[in-house]
């Protein structure tokens, strides 16, 4: 299975149904950014904690796999000159739209978060990067293009599921109940039955991969990060979210 094809098809389909992370901001939130109340999300419920971030006027930004016309936007209303790669051209459209209706300037990219070649070195001064790497199988080269494309002194901030979220049955957490049945690190494709999977495919849901710790953290360090922030958050809804935390925020920085 071509996995981006695969969920560049899906997460056009959630613009299509409504899903949260596909609708745009509202005019409230532009206009509160443009005098310097800046909230964005990278996990479900949290918003970043104002000092995470650098004084954003004229800052370039990568926005990071966060189309949906949430975070981009947002932060250029807050004087920052953003970028937005995504892999749904739909997710994209949604940054254009608020760009339009506010009179933002921003780039759109359409490409891979695990391939910058389209980026030259040390480009950027921050990356925001929302949870979406869950839709990738490998997370490493995104730590490393990351890196790369960061100037020194620049910040990312990025979300990510915690890894123990994927050790459920995702049929019966449906249901609300909590039975340990996976191994990590976790794969729609690979650790579930082919009738299970056709279950999301059927759907158009996005297809996840449940990253080792290892790699969501210690990738970000071995790529020369230095972490310097970190929270966790929940999934509101989520049975699991009665117990532990489901979201990993961290703020890490190019020395």
């Amino acid at each position: 299975m071509d996995i981006r094809a695969y969920n560049r098809h899906a997460w056009d389909r959630n613009v299509e149904k409504g899903d949260p992370w596909t609708i745009p901001v509202s005019p409230e939130i532009i206009a509160a950014a443009r005098q310097g109340e800046v909230s964005i999300l990278l996990t479900p419920a949290k918003p970043v904690p104002r000092n995470w971030f650098p004084p954003l006027s004229d800052c370039q930004v990568l926005s990071l796999a966060s189309g949906g016309g949430q975070q981009a936007p947002t932060l250029a209303a807050g004087g920052a000159r953003v970028t937005v790669l995504d892999n749904s051209p739909k997710q994209l459209a949604q940054d254009q739209f608020v760009a339009e209706r506010e009179s933002l300037e921003l780039t759109t990219v359409e490409g891979d978060m695990r391939d910058l070649s389209m980026f030259r070195d040390e480009s950027f001064d921050l990356i925001v990067h929302p949870c979406s790497n869950m839709f990738v199988p490998e997370v490493r080269p995104v730590w490393r293009e990351a890196f790369r494309v960061l100037r020194p002194g620049g910040a990312m901030l990025a979300g990510f599921f915690n890894s123990a979220f994927f050790i459920f049955d995702p049929f019966k957490a449906e249901a609300g109940q909590l039975e340990i049945r996976h191994k990590l690190p976790y794969s729609d494709v690979g650790s579930l039955s082919e009738e299970e999977l056709r279950r999301f495919t059927e759907r158009d849901e996005p297809l996840v991969f449940g990253h080792s710790l290892e790699d969501l953290i210690g990738g970000q360090t071995d790529a020369g990060f230095l972490l310097t922030g970190f929270y966790e958050d929940i999934f509101p809804g989520s049975p699991v979210s009665n117990f532990m935390p489901s979201f990993i925020a961290t703020r890490a920085i190019k020395p």
